[in-house]
């Protein structure tokens, strides 16, 4: 059954949308309270305010991750980063990639049939330039986040196919050379019994469209790496043998894969001994692995003992992609509170990220950069 969508400024990555433990909440008028108080600093006085806690931090993530030659990443919120300073100034100080939440997605970039809306990943990207990042494009082939006249569409496969492979070569080819790396294909595996999941790709398709979405975006960027990504896959565990098969066959048939993407969506006791391990395997299949969507979330009120086991749980994750000389980015999926889609997925929980609603360093933020300095790759 499809979840109803919150507004697209808040569009949930598909973790919430898919999970078995989502529970829908009315969310407009939280909505509201978090956009009015995150337009409610000015520009003048965020930007002096953020200046000076910098000063006292000293250098942000990504000067501390160089050494390493990791990029320290994060998803950029569309409508944070249109209106708010305070969060511009975060993240351009702290991360070296940006990843567009939901700029790139296609019921935004194509609300309309033919109708393209690039107003929002054209802002992302530009504001990415301007600060020296790298952007990851996030997403083309999904079985969510679809606009209307394709959700509710009557298609044969061959128009799927045709929309499918146009929508690639639009998307891709209008940022080519300005877009370093894609999730091509996102959460094509099914929660359980490592088969690949249901949608309107694979229903009209068959299992060949992932393979046919990373020749297409290979051809309108040969620059660009090319990635599948998901979910609930860190462990080795039934969905991430899938996923290793996935790839495995992938490279073994010649197809333009580059890595695998690791969402990282993780919640307090989460099991993260079998982690290193199960990037390794994928890096030895000549691949790039990436940490794509990093958050742990916490039950409300969060107490000092529980931020204590966040921050660990942050850092055994970057050190666990520190070992292994292919992991090539460490994204987190938001970076503030302020503007975190966990409460929205999640009643009850929340305080997932390394800076509050206030944009003031938790724990797992003092601890990561601890830890890239101290502990340089190899």
């Amino acid at each position: 059954m499809r979840v109803p969508m919150p507004p697209r400024h808040l569009r949930l990555p598909v973790w919430a949308l898919t999970s078995a433990t989502v529970v829908v909440v009315l969310i407009g008028a939280a909505v509201g309270v978090a956009l009015l108080s995150g337009a409610a600093m000015t520009s003048e006085t965020t930007r002096s305010s953020l200046n000076e806690r910098a000063t006292g931090l000293g250098n942000g993530l990504r000067h501390r991750a160089h050494a390493s030659g990791l990029k320290i990443g994060a998803a950029a919120q569309p409508t944070a980063l249109a209106g708010n300073e305070g969060y511009r100034t975060v993240l351009s100080r702290e991360f070296d990639s940006v990843t567009s939440e939901n700029q790139l997605k296609w019921d935004i970039i194509e609300p309309s049939r033919g109708l393209f809306d690039w107003s929002s990943a054209d802002a992302l990207i530009g504001f990415a330039e301007a600060n020296g990042q790298s952007v990851r494009g996030h997403t083309l082939v999904w079985h969510d986040a679809l606009p209307g006249w394709l959700a509710n569409g009557s298609f044969s496969p061959e128009e799927l196919r045709n929309l499918l492979r146009d929508h690639i070569h639009a998307v891709v080819g209008r940022y080519k050379g300005r877009v370093d790396a894609w999730d091509v294909v996102n959460e094509a595996v099914a929660d359980n019994g490592g088969r690949l999941r249901r949608s309107p790709w694979m229903d009209a398709l068959g299992p060949g469209y992932i393979a046919d979405a990373l020749r297409w975006a290979h051809e309108a960027d040969p620059a660009a790496r090319l990635y599948i990504n998901d979910y609930a896959v860190e462990a080795a565990n039934m969905k991430s043998d899938a996923l290793y098969n996935i790839a495995a066959g992938l490279r073994r048939d010649g197809v333009p894969l580059h890595g695998v993407g690791f969402q990282s969506h993780l919640a307090l006791g989460a099991d993260l001994t079998t982690l290193g391990a199960n990037l390794r395997r994928f890096a030895d299949l000549g691949l790039d692995v990436a940490i794509t969507e990093m958050d742990v979330r916490l039950p409300l009120p969060a107490t000092a003992a529980q931020h204590a086991e966040q921050a660990d749980l942050y850092t055994r994750v970057l050190q666990a992609c520190l070992a292994v000389e292919r992991c090539v980015s460490y994204t987190v999926w938001g970076f503030t509170d302020r503007y975190s889609w966990v409460p929205y997925a999640y009643p009850g929980w929340g305080d997932a990220c390394l800076f509050d609603g206030d944009y003031q360093p938790k724990p797992a933020y003092l601890q990561l950069r601890r830890m890239l300095v101290d502990s340089p790759r190899r």
